[in-house]
């Protein structure tokens, strides 16, 4: 069984979803893929999981680095799984980008390459936005590319933890 439950951000309104394991979504109302792994079948009810992750979210729109976890159960591919983790290990107020990503996860495997699209694919579809920080990903470039909360909210969480983000930085591309 999902639980959800709502949580008013200064970036907007965000949706957050729970099982009995841990944070299964957390979306800002009406970005890309908003509730794509919610279950049809969902109560709207606080839980002691949905209660711990809203408590991180107020640490964290208050500027500081919140220093706990937030159990996850994060579902899709392996090849997803593998990059949300990567995703969780970016520190707070650093960047990375899709082809770092891309190169991590080949080393991996023993491969010469691996695809920065597919890459970006996969933190493209992350469900718990924020908490498994994949605003903090950056094009090769050094471009703001393909948040599914939107561009304005992208700086605004990466300008929230001081991260470094130079005038050519700025060069919003949308996917």
């Amino acid at each position: 069984m999902q639980y959800t439950s709502h949580y008013q951000s200064p970036l907007g309104r965000i949706l957050l979803a729970a099982d009995n394991t841990g944070l299964t979504g957390l979306w800002f109302e009406g970005q890309k893929y908003f509730a794509l792994s919610l279950n049809a079948k969902c109560l709207d009810r606080e839980t002691p999981l949905l209660s711990n992750a809203k408590r991180w979210l107020d640490l964290y729109f208050t500027g500081k680095n919140p220093d706990f976890p937030v159990s996850l159960h994060l579902m899709g591919t392996e090849f997803q799984k593998e990059v949300w983790k990567i995703l969780c290990t970016i520190p707070y107020g650093k960047t990375t980008t899709y082809g770092d990503i891309a190169r991590q996860i080949a080393r991996k495997r023993g491969l010469d390459h691996m695809s920065a699209q597919a890459v970006g694919g996969a933190v493209g579809h992350n469900p718990v936005s924020i908490i498994v920080p994949c605003h903090r990903v950056l094009g090769t470039n050094g471009s703001l590319t393909g948040y599914a909360g939107g561009i304005d909210k992208k700086i605004s969480l990466l300008t929230l933890e001081g991260a470094e983000l130079p005038a050519s930085r700025h060069r919003a591309k949308e996917k």
